[in-house]
């Protein structure tokens, strides 16, 4: 997915507030840093002009690729960032490596003041030296939450030494959610960072256009977000995007988790969200949460998988395509990729505390024993208001005909397909925290499938008998 300019900018480590569309204010910035800039700009042939502070763009943004063939040159990085007095100045990005440029820039704005750092140049681990001011448990915590696997870290007398086992693009990505962090934050601990985080991709996704049969964008976004946590992704004929992944030895449930891409209606242009504390909405048209708030809830359950050590299994995601003209896109998925799957999650039910294990009651989705277990796990949550409840018709549907214990959870929104709609976002994080406890709780669900499983060869038995 392309980035943006101000994306390329932070990535780079270039500290600059978009005032409007392709125009940078660069009050922020130092002389220096502004005009490498400048230089980068012209070696990208890019058109602008800088007047008063403020730099305009008039040029279609290039590809990164591009852009760091105009920001890298013989000899960049050897001065390692170390010719400025930590806490006073700030480092020139042209003296930094690369691809950790954007870290340095972010850690500094942040407090964490550093002496030298290294990208690794792809020979060696990338790594910043951090300044003792602050504690490094929070540094550590921060990057826990922003989605690091594992830091390594070292104290020494006079400085800390992080280590950071990333892809030189994914350190590019470090920068770019480094900035999203306000200083604020990082007192308050790895849970609060990563709720922050999880609105800020929320708020991404319901600005995206993407009504039934005009997902592509939309689905670019997602795959971007949830190739690098998969082992495999592809897109079907009908659009779907179909992704799985193994975790430790697989040997373990075979997990579906689904949400669909579009909206019933387009999401106006222009329009704008309004937060009146936890509860959002929009100021014209529809909001979008049916079905991007369960869409942000699996790619927030695929990272949190991907940090996991505790769930042993595989799971298939699967983002679907015209839900809401009548189930198409989870029609069309070839059985071929929902083979051997034991269960289901699907968030795209209204409310915050559903469990939805039938259509109407009439139809069922589950064995009464895979709702209850949900029910268990919020309790042992500390999740109140969870409930089993009948539901109307989605792609929950379509997976229960499979023969698969299927649920709908709530995903927060309330007054769906109309202006009224809103979200109540720390009800659809609480989805998360519940999914994530289903997961946790691994050995559980085996044994809640098996004993399911059991149940049902008896009563097949006892059926043939008669």
């Amino acid at each position: 997915m392309k980035k943006t300019w101000n994306q390329l900018f932070v990535r780079q480590g270039w500290l600059l507030d978009e005032v409007e569309g392709n125009i940078f204010d660069c009050s922020r910035e130092t002389e220096a840093n502004v005009e490498f800039l400048i230089k980068s700009l012209n070696a990208a042939g890019v058109d602008h002009t800088i007047n008063k502070g403020r730099l305009i763009l008039f040029s279609e943004v290039v590809l990164e690729e591009e852009w760091l063939k105009a920001v890298d040159y013989k000899g960049r990085g050897h001065g390692e960032g170390l010719w400025f007095r930590p806490g006073i100045e700030q480092p020139k990005v042209a003296e930094l490596d690369t691809y950790i440029s954007g870290i340095v820039r972010q850690l500094n704005r942040l407090g964490f003041h550093t002496e030298g750092s290294c990208d690794g140049h792809e020979r060696r681990p990338a790594h910043v030296i951090v300044t003792k001011e602050r504690n490094l448990d929070e540094l550590v915590r921060l990057l826990l939450a922003l989605g690091i696997k594992k830091v390594y870290s070292r104290e020494k007398k006079n400085s800390n030494h992080i280590t950071l086992h990333l892809k030189r693009n994914h350190l590019l990505d470090l920068a770019e959610k480094l900035s999203l962090v306000k200083a604020d934050w990082v007192s308050k601990g790895e849970a609060f960072i990563r709720e922050k985080m999880f609105q800020h991709q929320l708020e991404e996704l319901l600005m995206i256009p993407g009504a039934s049969g005009n997902e592509g964008k939309v689905r670019d976004y997602v795959v971007e977000k949830l190739m690098p946590l998969v082992d495999h992704l592809t897109i079907d004929r009908t659009g779907n995007i179909l992704a799985e992944k193994t975790y430790k030895t697989g040997h373990g449930p075979v997990i579906l988790l689904n949400a669909h891409l579009d909206t019933v209606y387009e999401i106006e242009e222009d329009r704008e969200i309004i937060k009146e504390g936890k509860v959002w909405s929009s100021n014209k048209g529809i909001l979008g949460a049916d079905d991007r708030a369960g869409v942000a809830v699996l790619l927030h359950i695929a990272e949190s998988l991907h940090l996991s050590t505790t769930f042993n299994g595989k799971v298939k995601f699967i983002f679907t395509v015209e839900e809401e003209c009548g189930l198409v896109g989870a029609n069309e998925v070839d059985d071929y990729f929902i083979w051997k799957t034991d269960a289901a999650i699907v968030v795209d039910r209204r409310g915050t505390g559903d469990i939805v294990t039938s259509c109407g009651g009439y139809i069922p989705f589950c064995h009464p024993l895979y709702g209850s277990f949900f029910e268990d796990v919020a309790t042992s949550e500390c999740l109140n208001g969870w409930k089993i409840t009948p539901g109307g018709s989605s792609d929950t549907r379509v997976w229960a005909m499979h023969g698969i214990e299927s649920v709908n959870l709530s995903a927060g929104y309330f007054n769906e397909h109309t202006d009224e709609k809103c979200l109540d976002v720390e009800g659809c994080y609480r989805t998360a925290i519940l999914i994530e406890g289903v997961f946790k709780r691994n050995r559980e669900m085996k044994g809640v499938l098996r004993e399911i499983n059991r149940m049902k060869r008896v009563n097949k038995f006892i059926a043939e008998a008669l």
